[in-house]
């Protein structure tokens, strides 16, 4: 709390000439007074928020609907008028003691633009599933990072055990499900104001300051820089303007959680405007660690975002745009949540070792969420970049200049074993990323029946370890990894401090030109074609060497050793081009049924394992090294109706065909250490989505969105075998046939909120209560099936009760798994395989209060 503190008097302190040049010249004693009335009762509105637009100046009205302004500005000028339940209105006035009339806001659904397509329009006209959740939406359900944005969205599916390791996917598409392995590019491509966010790691954090989220479904690599063969979240921020403007928010829940966020714009010329947001969130750990009796798991998030808004003239835009997020908690820590009996030796069964070494688990379900783990935690997490972007208006369109730099570091410590034994004592990761990108595109109408987008995208990537990577063994891990009664397993000090430290390097190059049209062959009917062209390289360097555990020059003694780490060390270069493209036809039957049908290919890029490699007879496997591009073919029809002027209902049917569809592998060799990347021959995906949304009234809003999924390996003869089956006589396995991991074949969300006119201490404006649910079923958590590691399916419910009042004050109690409904995320099979499992737990119950302030 003290560094949230801290944060906001140094903000405001530099904010101050700012605010200071952002004021009007000094103001003379003159009113303007004037009455505010109901449109169609002509009652007054008490409480009606009236300011003089480009200014602070404002004021409310009062009992009799009245307001008065003192102002030094010469008439005419422009009055904006808001009130909650009417629409916003500006008028100009020409003199004093005016009347003003402001008219009901109407029960008709308002229409959603969007810019995925780099243009302004309809999210009902656009050609292209897509989601869109409004920044207050966001703020008022507490979904202050992607993590909770998947309960709004079912298609979304997000995993993570730390930031670090973090899959994003849209359809169960996009990232290998498990460890993250930086040698492979995402699937689903992530832009904040144009800029695509290359390391999963983005998506862990904090929302500053959001104005829309568009989730686009499908590939998408003919609209966006990068390529995105499974989807793509547009986010866009609320932007500096002009008119002045502030907004405050301040939230305390249980388990000590604060957050707190501000954002302030304003002119600070006649062609530079300024924004500045700040956000700060703290919470408890929601685990105790028996082995040190602290709590783990918090979270500890700050974040600052800024931005320049320079207009030369009307048809230049150019914006800057800095930001800094910093989250240091105490790590992350997971409880083991089962065993299985594995195909190994009796005495190679987890209950067996533990029982050996003297050890029992304190806890005896992970719902108790404690967890034991002799290693101190850590998982730091920071992200920088600065950016530039210039809309430029050139004849019928707009030429688009977006240059980017982004920064991330990564300074974990984990306990990969999950129990308090000194097996691995050091997990350390350490990374550092830079990214360096630059679009150009244009995007406008060629002829009054032709429009569309053609650009060139280039992305520059190096990512190395900070600076070196360890893996350490400790004192128990000859127990768990005996293979054998030799009685030299029990040599004294033989893994004691033995581990490996690895310096790598991956130098990425991806270039682009993509280009998408939109051919009017009659009003109703548009062909839409796109193209484009992708080269991607990545140079990587690898080496590891070990360290410690006990000096020796006994062939038997090293050879142990060296089923546990061994020096490894290889460099390879991998290179792919590639053509793809889209053809959509859709039929515009009216303003109210828009069709749309689509076919595309496009290939997601080349990878290179760059976590250590499997070895056969002492040999590293090099060829496993290069990882194939997936080849994916998709197919789509879709309806968007409007059934009435205040209903919207969408429907969706897709069909996904991926060949090497790129997954991760997990394997019983420690030193493999985030397992490696491997292709499954063929998967396929099919499913149909709905969604909709309906208001009654003036005071009644309903949402919903349903998704069916079906996601399979058509075909993976070499599969690693899961969990139970380690031991066995085969290390591989035909899986063809089983379920892809992540997707739950039914998921859905559904929610409304109600709201009423009032008073509250004197305010006038609305009381409303929001409830939102979501249900997932049964998926499995295992890259290769596995009967032990499917998460049943759970139901969550979140909900709000406040008090919006028209001069913009909101406060609102919330709650989060109102029902305290224990469920996993995700679930882990441990290192080295002796059968347990780690449990990745959903939040508890929480819940607050938020009050927030904004003009």
């Amino acid at each position: 709390m003290k560094k949230i503190l801290k944060s906001y008097y140094l903000i405001g302190f530099l904010l101050l000439p700012f605010l200071l040049s952002a004021q009007n010249d000094p103001i003379v004693n003159a009113n303007i007074t004037g009455k505010v009335l109901d449109a169609n009762t002509n009652e007054p509105l008490i409480g009606a928020t009236v300011s003089i637009k480009g200014t602070t100046n404002g004021s409310t009205t009062d009992a009799n609907g009245e307001f008065k302004l003192i102002t030094g500005q010469k008439l005419p000028f422009t009055l904006i008028i808001t009130y909650i339940g009417y629409q916003k209105q500006e008028t100009v006035i020409n003199e004093n003691n005016v009347e003003i009339k402001l008219a009901p806001a109407t029960n008709q659904l308002s229409d959603v633009v969007i810019t995925s397509r780099r243009r302004q329009e309809s999210a009902q006209e656009v050609p292209i599933p897509i989601s869109i959740v409004r920044g207050v939406t966001v703020e008022d359900a507490g979904a202050f990072n992607v993590n909770r944005l998947k309960e709004l969205v079912p298609t979304v599916q997000l995993y993570a055990s730390n930031a670090r390791n973090t899959t994003l996917n849209i359809r169960g598409l996009g990232s290998t499900f498990g460890l993250t392995n930086d040698g492979i590019d995402p699937g689903v491509g992530f832009y904040v104001d144009g800029v695509y966010y290359a390391r999963p790691a983005a998506t862990a954090l904090d929302f500053i300051d959001i104005e829309q989220v568009e989730v686009l479904r499908g590939p998408q690599g003919t609209l966006f820089g990068k390529n995105t063969t499974a989807g793509a979240f547009n986010i866009t921020t609320r932007q500096a303007s002009f008119d002045p403007g502030a907004s405050f928010e301040l939230s305390y829940g249980n388990y000590g959680y604060v957050q707190a966020k501000a954002s302030l714009t304003g002119p600070l010329s006649k062609k530079l405007a300024a924004r500045i947001s700040f956000t700060g969130t703290q919470r408890n750990g929601l685990f105790f660690n028996e082995h040190t009796q602290l709590p783990i798991n918090d979270v500890n998030n700050i974040g600052v975002r800024a931005q320049l808004l320079y207009t030369p003239t009307d048809k230049v835009k150019i914006t800057f745009i800095g930001d800094v997020s910093d989250q240091k908690p105490t790590g992350y820590g997971w409880p083991i949540a089962g065993v299985v009996t594995t195909k190994r030796a009796a005495y190679r069964q987890f209950n067996a070792i533990i029982k050996d070494l003297n050890y029992q688990l304190p806890y005896s379900s992970p719902f108790e969420r404690k967890v034991d783990l002799d290693t101190p935690s850590k998982a730091d997490n920071y992200f920088s970049g600065l950016s530039a972007n210039a809309d430029i208006k050139l004849g019928n369109g707009t030429l688009t200049s977006t240059t980017a730099y982004r920064y991330w570091r990564w300074v974990p410590l984990n306990d990969r074993d999950y129990t308090g034994l000194p097996i691995f004592t050091i997990s350390s990761g350490n990374s550092v990323h830079e990214q360096w990108s630059q679009e150009i595109r244009y995007s406008g109408k060629v002829s009054p029946k032709l429009s569309g987008v053609v650009g060139v995208f280039g992305l520059w990537q190096d990512l190395k370890s900070d600076p070196v990577q360890t893996e350490e063994a400790g004192s128990a891990q000859w127990r768990f990894a005996q293979n054998s009664t030799s009685p030299l397993w029990q040599t004294p000090g033989l893994f004691d401090n033995f581990g490996i430290r690895t310096t790598n390097r991956i130098q990425s190059t991806g270039l682009a030109i993509f280009s998408q049209a939109d051919w009017a062959i009659t009003n109703k009917i548009h062909l839409l074609p796109g193209i484009r062209y992708n080269y991607d390289k990545k140079v990587a360097d690898y080496k590891r060497e070990t360290y410690g555990g006990l000096q020796t020059t006994d062939p038997a003694l090293i050879a142990l050793k060296n089923g546990i780490y061994s020096n490894q060390a290889f460099n390879t270069t991998v290179e792919e081009g590639n053509f793809s493209g889209q053809l959509t036809l859709q039929y515009k039957a009216s303003q109210k049924f828009n069709a749309f049908a689509t076919y595309s290919v496009s290939y997601k890029p080349v990878g290179v394992n760059i976590g250590g490699l499997p070895t056969s007879n002492g040999q590293i496997l090099l060829d496993l090294a290069r990882v194939k591009p997936e080849f994916v073919s998709h197919k789509e029809i879709g309806i968007k109706t409007k059934p009435s002027a205040n209903s919207v209902l969408n429907i969706v049917f897709h069909d996904t065909d991926i060949k090497d569809y790129q997954t991760q592998v997990q394997t019983p060799e420690p030193g493999v250490n985030r397992g490696y990347l491997a292709n499954a021959e063929k998967v396929r995906v099919i499913g149909v989505e709905i969604d909709g949304n309906v208001r009654l009234g003036n005071h009644i809003t309903l949402n919903g969105a349903f998704a069916y999924t079906d996601g399979k390996y058509i075909s993976f003869k070499n599969a690693p075998v899961p969990l139970e089956e380690v031991g066995g006589t085969q290390a591989f396995k035909d899986i063809s046939g089983g379920a892809l991991p992540g997707i739950s074949k039914w998921a859905g969300s559904i929610g409304g909120e109600a709201s009423t006119k009032g008073g509250l201490l004197g305010f006038k404006g609305n009381y409303f209560l929001g409830i939102d649910v979501y249900y997932r079923s049964t998926f499995s958590s295992s890259p290769s099936p596995s009967q032990y590691l499917n998460i049943e399916g759970y139901t969550l419910t979140n909900g709000r009760l406040g008090f919006r009042a028209s001069n913009g004050v909101t406060f609102f109690i919330w709650g989060r798994n109102i029902f305290n409904v224990d469920y996993f995320e995700q679930l882990l099979a441990a290192p080295g395989s002796a059968g347990h499992y780690a449990g990745i737990l959903g939040d508890p119950r929480t819940y607050g209060v938020t009050l927030r302030y904004s003009f």
